[in-house]
């Protein structure tokens, strides 16, 4: 499985979501992060990507979830991601040519407009619990079963 990850910028009762410009994920807000590189920490893919995505460089990361999504057949697609959130960073989001960032109220979190797997997770997340969880989709991307595990 390809190793990801996927961090949230959170400030008072607001969230930092990105839209999918391009590649994988395309109109979908989401967290930011991405693939692994060979070398690399899973913490410092997690910074990388930040950078690269919105401009900012995240500080003292929170790791509160493993999530393996499944694509059917597709094997070379599966993916384990680490899943992070930051109360702290450097410098001012800002778009890229792969993501639009936006900040949201906790309440008002578009989820129809995420992967539909999001809100099975993300409240968990975001009221404090550490989640662990198998996703299963099928070969056209449209969300079919998911099996959880949390803890606080």
């Amino acid at each position: 499985m390809k190793q990801l990850t996927l961090l949230y910028l959170i400030k008072e009762n607001q969230i930092l979501l990105a839209m999918k410009k391009r590649g994988f994920g395309v109109g979908k807000w989401n967290g930011v992060g991405g693939k692994q590189a060979e070398n690399e920490t899973i913490e410092e893919t997690c910074i990388r990507e930040c950078q690269e995505e919105i401009s900012v460089k995240p500080k003292n990361l929170s790791s509160v979830g493993i999530l393996n999504f499944y694509y059917n057949d597709q094997k070379n697609i599966d993916q384990k991601v680490f899943v992070y959130i930051t109360k702290d960073w450097e410098g001012k989001p800002s778009e890229s040519e792969e993501m639009t960032p936006k900040w949201f109220q906790m309440d008002e979190i578009p989820y129809p407009d995420m992967w539909q797997s999001d809100i099975h997770w993300l409240p968990l997340v975001l009221k404090g619990h550490y989640v662990e969880g198998d996703f299963w989709f099928d070969a056209n991307y449209r969300f079919l079963k998911y099996k959880m595990r949390k803890n606080k």
